[in-house]
C-alpha cells in the first residue's frame, strides 16, 4: 500500500510539473503571433528630428526592432543590430524607441553610436499597432510587407543561421 502511495504522489508531481512547464511556455509573449503571416501593419512616426514610414520600406526585408533605452536586454541587442545594419546594408533595420523621455532617448543613441534608422515614439503609437508590449520585440517583414517571425527578447544578430535566414527572405 505504502509504495502505490508513493508511485501516486509522483505521478501527481509529475503532472504538477508538466502542467508548470506547459503554462510557462505558453506565456513566450507571442512567440507565433496571430500576424505571423499577414501584411505588417504600416505606420508613419515623426518624432522632433526623425521620421519612419513602413511603406517607404516595402521591397526590402525589414528589422523593426521595439526598445527603450532603460532596457536591459534592448542594451545588450544593440552592438549586435548595429552590426547587423553595416554588414547587410540592403536590409532595413529600424528602431523604435518607446523611451517616455527624449533625452534619454537622443542620450541613448549617441553613446551607443547608433545610426541605423530610429524614431522616438513615447507614445507607442508603432508598438500598439503590433501588440507589442515588452521590450525588445523584433518583426521580420519580407519584401512584399508580409510578417515572417516575432522575436522575442535579444536574440545574438551575428548568429549565422540569423544572417542566413535573413539573406535568403
Amino acid at each position: 500500500m505504502r509504495s502505490r502511495s508513493i508511485v501516486s504522489r509522483l505521478s501527481g508531481l509529475s503532472f504538477l510539473c508538466a502542467a508548470v512547464l506547459t503554462l510557462f511556455c505558453g506565456c513566450s509573449r507571442g512567440a507565433h503571433p496571430a500576424q505571423v503571416g499577414k501584411a505588417a501593419p504600416d505606420f508613419t512616426v515623426t518624432d522632433n528630428k526623425d521620421s519612419i514610414h513602413l511603406a517607404n520600406y516595402r521591397g526590402k526585408v525589414v528589422v523593426l526592432n521595439f526598445w527603450a533605452s532603460w532596457c536591459g536586454p534592448c542594451i545588450q541587442e544593440t552592438p549586435g543590430l548595429e552590426a547587423l545594419h553595416h554588414e547587410q546594408p540592403d536590409l532595413a533595420i529600424l528602431g523604435v524607441s518607446v523611451d517616455e523621455h527624449e533625452d534619454a532617448y537622443r542620450e541613448f543613441l549617441v553613446r551607443h553610436h547608433i545610426d541605423m534608422a530610429t524614431v522616438w515614439d513615447p507614445n507607442e503609437t508603432a508598438a500598439k499597432l503590433y501588440h507589442s508590449e515588452g521590450w525588445p520585440e523584433t518583426y521580420i517583414i519580407d519584401r512584399q510587407g508580409v510578417i515572417r517571425r516575432k522575436i522575442v527578447g535579444d536574440p545574438d544578430w551575428t548568429n549565422p543561421e540569423i544572417r542566413s535566414y535573413l539573406k535568403n527572405l
